[in-house]
């Protein structure tokens, strides 16, 4: 099993695009990747699928706003958590905390939108 883990790059216009739609919240922008999969290693197969739908929205209101994606026609990610970009973070929250906050306050449905990614792994 590697250290890294594998997913989907979101490009910088994609970003772009999206921060015009969904202004964060919180102090400090993400809006980076989706994950797929965590201990990946560089040489696994990434995956085919290059873009995903902008399906919903999670905040717990203390400091993690998350967007939720489907891929591939689903949100659910194959370890059980949803497929989400980490969107905006307050000081002394973290990335991780996306799969938490969307798991315990769920998330609202937003108007979809479509955005192109990047298959990539990201090294541990």
């Amino acid at each position: 099993m590697g250290s890294g883990y594998s997913g989907w790059e979101l490009p910088a216009e994609e970003r772009e695009r999206l921060l015009a739609q969904v202004p964060p919240r919180y102090g400090r922008l993400v809006a980076h990747h989706v994950t797929l999969a965590f201990g990946a290693g560089p040489d696994e197969p990434l995956p085919s699928a290059t873009e995903a739908e902008v399906i919903g929205c999670a905040d717990d209101g203390e400091g993690v706003q998350a967007l939720v994606v489907a891929i591939d026609g689903t949100s659910d990610r194959p370890d059980g958590s949803t497929y989400h970009i980490t969107w905006s973070l307050a000081d002394g929250r973290q990335p991780a905390e996306s799969n938490d906050v969307i798991r315990d306050y769920g998330w609202r449905p937003v108007e979809p939108t479509t955005v192109r990614l990047v298959p990539r792994y990201f090294g541990g």
